[in-house]
């Protein structure tokens, strides 16, 4: 069953949490920022980030990972698989980096985005940020900054909807098997 967990009020709350949370704790200095979105949900974080925290010279530049060649599950991708583009327009040597995705689960995609951001240089220092942490971590990998910490099992999906991806922001929860109505007793006045 897939449920609607979260409006798109409530995204653009944790979305201004995250933000407020990266401006109150990052010190480098923002001319040095640039945001990583990883594809394909992290891609439109990274830009609304870029935006919202953008420095008086304008927004920070903003570039995208495709982790597909990757992943240490190359047995689970398909034989054709879909891929997005890696585009980073700027060097990340030197430079303070947002890796950015709408949901942290094992940290398998982190380690990933790890791996081929660091083939395009040595960053000063790389955060994590993400809009939904669900838990279950396989690697010892923590997000800096986070929009909200949601409890899950192992077996449901959290699926992030974004306006530029989905046409709306929402975020849904599904596979969680349903739990069966309680049987109340009932007690007759006497």
């Amino acid at each position: 069953m897939k449920k609607k967990i979260r409006t798109a009020a409530q995204v653009k709350s944790l979305f201004d949490r995250l933000a407020a949370d990266i401006r109150k704790t990052v010190k480098e200095p923002r001319a040095d920022w640039v945001f990583v979105g990883i594809q394909r949900r992290g891609v439109p974080l990274a830009r609304r980030l870029s935006a919202l925290l953008a420095a008086p010279g304008g927004p920070a530049a903003v570039g995208t990972l495709d982790i597909t060649f990757y992943r240490d599950d190359s047995q689970a991708v398909p034989l054709h698989p879909v891929v997005h583009d890696t585009e980073l327009p700027f060097d990340v040597t030197g430079k303070t980096v947002f890796i950015v995705d709408d949901v942290l689960f094992t940290g398998r995609t982190v380690r990933c985005a790890l791996d081929e951001l660091m083939d395009f240089g040595r960053p000063r220092r790389v955060y994590l940020g993400v809009l939904i942490d669900r838990g279950h971590r396989e690697l010892p990998i923590q997000a800096d900054f986070v929009g909200e910490a949601l409890r899950t099992d192992c077996d449901e999906t959290i699926d992030v909807h974004l306006r530029e991806t989905d046409g709306e922001d929402a975020v849904w929860r599904s596979g969680r098997p349903e739990k069966p109505a309680s049987k109340r007793k009932t007690e007759v006045a006497r």
